[in-house]
């Protein structure tokens, strides 16, 4: 069995997030998703789950971060091209995402993210394989 990998965020209003994400493209598995949680699908082995804050609430003893106040993390995902980092992102913004940065093409990496309605910062990043040391 292979890793895999749950992100844990807090969302104000599951509903909203759920279609802000919905329109980047993302779906989400019923098997996992109620009233306080949402497990968003990002690749086959990589999972967000959207909680509600008292649901959030049952799984930390410490204060939940106001990501619009603070930066929790930043949750960097791959993309194929620079081209997909820069469409996501034009999505995002479009659904209502913020821009925390302006786009950061190193030739050989391009990054380029925005924040969600909740103040998350997601980045998309796109590196050129032949750059990856082996």
């Amino acid at each position: 069995m292979s890793t895999s990998i749950f992100i844990n965020v807090c969302v104000k209003d599951l509903e909203r997030s759920k279609q802000f994400f919905s329109k980047l493209g993302y779906e989400f598995n019923a098997q996992f998703t109620n009233d306080e949680a949402a497990c968003m699908v990002i690749s086959e082995n990589i999972f967000a789950m959207l909680l509600t804050e008292p649901h959030m609430k049952r799984f930390t003893s410490k204060a939940i971060a106001d990501a619009h106040k603070t930066t929790e993390a930043i949750i960097a995902l791959s993309n194929t091209s620079k081209d997909a980092v820069k469409a996501i992102c034009e999505k995002a913004f479009a659904a209502g995402g913020k821009r925390y940065a302006e786009p950061n093409d190193h030739g050989f990496m391009f990054q380029w993210g925005f924040e969600d309605p909740d103040g998350h910062i997601w980045e998309h990043v796109w590196m050129d394989p032949s750059a990856v040391q082996q």
